[in-house]
């Protein structure tokens, strides 16, 4: 769980204690490329962290995969709808390489959160974060030009744009494959 405690060390240092009681509550899983760890109109279940590997979350509009999101090594991927609501997953999340990931059950994840501060500070850092991202993504989309929507997304995603397929990333942006190319194209 090198990469996972890694991250959550960067984001909130937990203690040994802490680690331990996460280690007792992880199943480590291997996963192939193309797989969906979770699908829209299903319940899953269950977060994986991500050791090593990336995924994509993405949802479905009239037919066209829209992508939302990259996850890479230390990253948590969940159905935000089945955490916090109790209701089936709207989106899909899919992994882009193979993954090994460690699997923990939502209800577990939810009994940490509440019972262990350490876990619940990470857990609200990490849910900070991606409101962040989520607002400033929002705002580039309707703000910057597809060059400056780029550029951020880089920043964003530093090892996705070199690691996953240009249409996932067009998709993500809201441009053409062909207009992602041209300005992969001139730098």
């Amino acid at each position: 769980m090198t990469n996972i405690l890694n991250k959550i060390n960067s984001l909130f240092p937990i203690s040994d204690d802490t680690v331990q009681v996460l280690k007792e509550n992880v199943t480590y899983c291997r996963f192939p490329k193309k797989y969906q760890l979770i699908k829209a109109d299903t319940y899953c279940k269950s977060a994986f962290f991500i050791e090593k590997g990336i995924t994509r979350s993405f949802w479905l509009v009239d037919g066209e995969e829209v992508t939302t999101s990259f996850a890479g090594e230390g990253s948590i991927v969940f159905s935000m709808d089945e955490l916090y609501y109790g209701k089936i997953s709207e989106e899909f999340v899919e992994t882009l390489e193979e993954v090994e990931a460690y699997r923990i059950s939502l209800a577990t994840l939810t009994h940490l959160f509440e019972t262990n501060i350490e876990l619940c500070n990470w857990g609200r850092i990490i849910h900070q974060n991606e409101y962040r991202r989520l607002h400033r993504s929002h705002k580039d989309h309707l703000t910057l030009s597809a060059r400056e929507r780029y550029e951020a997304f880089k920043e964003q995603f530093p090892d996705a744009y070199r690691r996953v397929n240009l249409g996932y990333i067009a998709s993500y942006l809201g441009i053409r494959l062909s207009t992602l190319s041209r300005l992969r194209a001139n730098g």
